[in-house]
């Protein structure tokens, strides 16, 4: 389980990483840098299974594929639902909607903890009990604030959990399963980077586009397989309220951006982040519990 929490937070930082580099590709709209981030990941994402011998669960979809053709729907649907929200994480950031989208991160692991304990059955420990009270505090207090969620909030709530339940269900939540959900957006990566004619115009005007969204590529390829990696290893609500890490960093991005908390705001982010405190409590108490258990089997 240590190895699950520790992929899951590094591929934490990786994102939150991310949702700042996005602002440093301007003039590149959000359409632009989702296309040049689909594009040059997935390469990357083929070497490092190549690399890590890991390509075992792509010729094992493949076999899955020949044997029974309908689960191709099952995997455009997977990555048509994983694209979206690439999109909206890039997209956000430079279109001054990096707070609402964050909110939607915040909500997400509340709504994969339900999803856990009515899909999966899985069980709470005290820790995880108490953060999800203080969870809810906060959702709830927005709620009654603004009477409800904008559209990208509500996008990555509902998107994200939905994506993950169907990958369980098609048995691909694997770095196999990652590398096709990439594989079927290139169309549309494609279309948003060389269907664009201002494309070309904006890579002349700034030069320094052409090394920035190599790198782009390397931190997603990273953060993707450190994120798909920890969903496998971890329970379904362990992993969804680790979660609770991301949009912690992605506030303190959008604040760095321009953004502003306002002060009516403050008692839904609050509870929030006392929850993603109690989660590093139990991290840590996993973290010695771990060395004690090596110890007693040895």
């Amino acid at each position: 389980m240590f190895k699950g929490i520790a992929l899951s937070v590094a591929s934490s930082c990786a994102f939150a990483g991310l949702y700042y580099y996005a602002t440093l590709l301007k003039p590149l709209t959000g359409e632009a840098i989702f296309g040049w981030r689909m594009l040059l990941t997935l390469p990357c994402v083929t070497l490092f299974l190549l690399l890590g011998r890991e390509w075992q669960p792509v010729r094992e979809i493949c076999a899955r594929l020949r044997q029974r053709p309908t689960l191709l729907i099952g995997l455009i649907g997977s990555s048509a639902l994983l694209g979206v929200q690439q999109w909206l994480f890039l997209w956000a950031p430079i279109n001054g909607r990096a707070l609402q989208v964050s909110l939607g991160y915040f909500l997400l692991p509340l709504v994969m903890l339900m999803v856990g304990l009515v899909f999966y059955r899985e069980r709470l420990t005290g820790l995880q009990k108490a953060a999800s009270v203080s969870a809810v505090l906060g959702v709830a207090h927005e709620w009654l604030q603004m009477g409800g969620f904008s559209w990208e909030a509500l996008l990555v709530a509902l998107g994200f959990p939905a994506y993950f339940m169907l990958r369980r269900k098609l048995d691909t939540a694997n770095l196999g399963g990652l590398w096709f959900d990439m594989l079927f957006t290139l169309p549309f990566a494609c279309w948003f980077v060389l269907g664009q004619q201002a494309t070309a115009a904006q890579f002349e005007q700034a030069p320094r586009l052409y090394l920035l969204v190599v790198f782009l590529a390397v931190i997603s390829a990273a953060a993707f397989m450190a994120y798909t990696t920890a969903s496998r290893l971890l329970p379904f609500s362990l992993f969804g309220l680790l979660g609770y890490v991301e949009p912690v960093l992605m506030v303190i991005v959008a604040l760095l951006i321009g953004e502003r908390i306002e002060p009516h705001e403050w008692l839904t982010y609050l509870p929030i982040w006392l929850a993603v405190a109690l989660l590093a409590v139990e991290g840590a108490w996993h973290l010695r519990q771990k060395p004690a258990s090596e110890s007693g089997a040895g």
